[in-house]
């Protein structure tokens, strides 16, 4: 049934502009984002539809890279892109909402920020995020990406960042890609020396935080800092 056909109140796009976009499902939501469908005999909800129950879940097709999900019928380099700039956008407003919303001054409150930024990065990346002497945060920034070792994480460049931001404490942070939010034997080693060299600046490590599909494992909580 063509899109045209349907009430004018079960249109994803109507439906969004009376009751706000929280009414509409995700395959409704996806299908304002796609735009339309080039498949014959499908509109572009049922290509929606197609696409969520071909990747499962809403978060493995976002993340999904872009030849499998131009390899799918309908999606064009268009679609994708609206795809990948919503959910961009996504991540710099919630990011933008924490630098003047409330403080990360739980455990709680740093791990559903550092999951938001971090979990679905298809690479490792080592970021800080820079605390004023109140906890709230001055800035989030990526400071080395790679396979996080002695070898690519500068304890100099680190201390650097955080003299330039006027820091009183930081929060470390990497990824695990792998999927499993486990310390490795150079993760602790890492986090000792950069302890150590923050020390001799007056600026608190108050944790390092690893973040993977299974969650946020904290340093501070495991007593390794």
């Amino acid at each position: 049934m063509n899109l045209r056909d349907w009430p004018a109140t079960e249109r994803p796009r109507e439906k969004l502009l009376t009751s706000g976009a929280s009414a509409l499902s995700d395959a409704e939501l996806l299908a304002v984002l796609i735009g339309s469908s080039s498949v014959r005999g499908s509109n572009v909800v049922d290509l929606a539809r197609m696409l969520l129950g071909t990747h499962h879940s809403l978060r493995e097709l976002l993340m999904a890279d872009r030849a499998t999900l131009l390899k799918s019928p309908g999606l064009g380099t268009a679609s994708y892109c609206r795809l990948q700039a919503a959910l961009e956008l996504a991540r710099r407003h919630y990011a933008e909402a924490l630098r003047t919303g409330p403080l990360l001054d739980s455990p709680a409150a740093t791990h559903r920020f550092l999951i938001a930024r971090l979990r679905d990065q298809p690479h490792e990346l080592f970021c800080c995020l820079h605390l004023d002497n109140r906890h709230r945060l001055i800035a989030f920034d990526e400071l080395f990406r790679g396979t996080i070792d002695g070898a690519s994480v500068h304890p100099r460049e680190v201390v650097k960042q955080a003299l330039g931001r006027n820091a009183a404490a930081v929060i470390l942070a990497h990824n695990h890609p792998s999927g499993v939010a486990e310390p490795s034997q150079a993760d602790e080693l890492i986090t000792r020396r950069l302890c150590e060299a923050l020390a001799l600046v007056d600026i608190r490590v108050l944790d390092h935080c690893i973040v993977a599909d299974n969650g946020c494992l904290s340093f501070a909580e495991r007593g390794l800092i």
